[in-house]
């Protein structure tokens, strides 16, 4: 009996089911992805995708009864999809051209060392792209290819080995900063995190809801991805360069520091802790590829 051919892509979507008419745009531009073959996975964050009728017959479902965050709920798909590739597009996103999947297996065939890779991501409508889009502390050149040291999460392709060896998404961090733990986690496995313009992503320019549980998650999560990942000494340096920062960004407007300083204090309280840090030689080396690990 033949051995079942392996697609290029296991390909998970994850949603709330919420935002129905998107999602199906999302799944509808895998579909048309020419060239690659895909193993496409919904799933439904304490939602059922299989009660959507509308949903395409190619992409398969799977129902988490609550909703467990995001980068959990994306882990929760990894097991159920198949190919050495692993794409994970979130339901309000969707890839631009037909090509798109197809050049990013040729860049990942191309070059061994690849671990993952963002495209870049244009509003639909053609309203300016915010910089939190792009994986870059401040301004400089986005029209090239660059190392990249954190992720944007909401169009990301990585090796199968790489995400598992890198601990999957941290799925204790519920929403913000998880795209900061994957890529330092891979590029701690000497495999490269790329940024590539030419690989376009759509997704709609939204306001960010800047509401309490944001600005406590985002505080919790930047200490949480210092202690968990940094030497100690560096840990504290990271945590506080990042206080320092949002009081600075706050003095217009302060009305989010105090759930900020909140998580802040949050992270420091409490700290999952399941893994091992990362080691001098892997920050010396992050270093050498062009990001301090102080900010």
């Amino acid at each position: 009996m033949p051995t079942p051919v392996q697609p290029d892509f296991g390909v998970v979507i994850l949603t709330m089911g919420k935002r129905r008419k998107r999602l199906v745009m999302a799944i509808e531009s895998v579909l048309k992805q020419r060239d690659v073959t895909t193993d496409i996975l919904v799933v439904g964050n304490g939602w059922d995708p299989a009660s959507f009728e509308a949903l395409p017959p190619q992409a398969r479902t799977l129902a988490l009864p609550e909703n467990l965050g995001i980068p959990a709920g994306r882990n929760a798909g990894i097991g159920h999809v198949t190919g050495d590739l692993v794409f994970f597009l979130d339901d309000d996103a969707e890839v631009v051209d037909d090509d798109f999947l197809s050049e990013v297996k040729e860049r990942f065939e191309d070059d061994p060392g690849l671990g993952a890779l963002q495209g870049r991501v244009f509003d639909p409508k053609g309203k300016g792209s915010p910089s939190r889009w792009v994986p870059k502390l401040g301004s400089g050149e986005v029209e090239k290819p660059f190392a990249a040291f954190s992720l944007w999460e909401g169009a990301v392709a990585i090796r199968r080995d790489v995400l598992l060896a890198a601990g999957r998404w941290p799925g204790d961090f519920f929403y913000a900063h998880e795209g900061i733990e994957l890529a330092w986690r891979v590029w701690e496995q000497r495999k490269k995190v790329i940024y590539d313009p030419d690989l376009r992503i759509y997704h709609p320019v939204k306001k960010p809801t800047r509401h309490a549980d944001y600005y406590r998650l985002s505080a919790r999560n930047r200490v949480w991805v210092a202690r968990r990942n940094l030497p100690a000494p560096l840990s504290v340096v990271y945590a506080t360069s990042w206080a320092v920062l949002q009081v600075l960004r706050s003095l217009r407007s302060p009305r989010g520091l105090r759930p900020w300083f909140g998580g802040f204090r949050e992270g420091w309280r409490e700290c999952p802790r399941d893994q091992r840090k990362m080691s001098w030689g892997t920050v010396a080396y992050i270093a050498r590829k062009g990001r301090l690990l102080v900010v």
